[in-house]
């Protein structure tokens, strides 16, 4: 007969512990980040969300969604700026404040880092590649 293992000897999943969010903290902590996502989110305000440490927070998080907390609401800021870069409307300076970012010269950057091209750039192609031609959409060869 076995003796049982105390807990500190156990892993975590012996432990009955799970290695990611519960479902419901992570649709907490990700709608919460996507409306907020024009406020500084720390780690630390992010765990508080879901009542947990940010270490454990940070780990479970990337666990769960196979990203660090961080890059999860960088990249949920980036496509938001893309919706609305191509909206056509507001200006990159106010997109860029819109989806939390301090600076535009920052966001053109993080946004260059995600997309390989910067806001401008993203915004003239899409646009143009809406626009029809000048001859009406008619091919001049026909």
């Amino acid at each position: 007969m076995s003796t049982p293992t105390p807990n500190a000897q156990r892993s975590p999943h012996e432990q009955g512990w799970t290695s990611s969010l519960p479902g419901a903290k992570l649709r907490r902590v990700t709608q919460y980040i996507q409306h907020n996502a024009d406020k500084d989110l720390t780690l630390a305000a992010l765990a508080a969300v879901v009542n947990m440490s940010p270490y454990h927070f940070a780990r479970l998080f990337r666990h769960s969604t196979g990203v660090p907390p961080h890059r999860f609401v960088v990249r949920q800021r980036i496509d938001h700026a893309i919706a609305l870069l191509m909206s056509g409307e507001p200006s990159i300076t106010r997109i860029a404040q819109i989806v939390g970012f301090r600076t535009s010269s920052h966001f053109s950057t993080v946004f260059r880092r995600a997309t390989g091209t910067t806001p401008t750039a993203f915004r003239a192609r899409k646009l143009a590649d809406e626009r029809p031609a000048a001859d009406g959409g008619h091919d001049a060869t026909a």
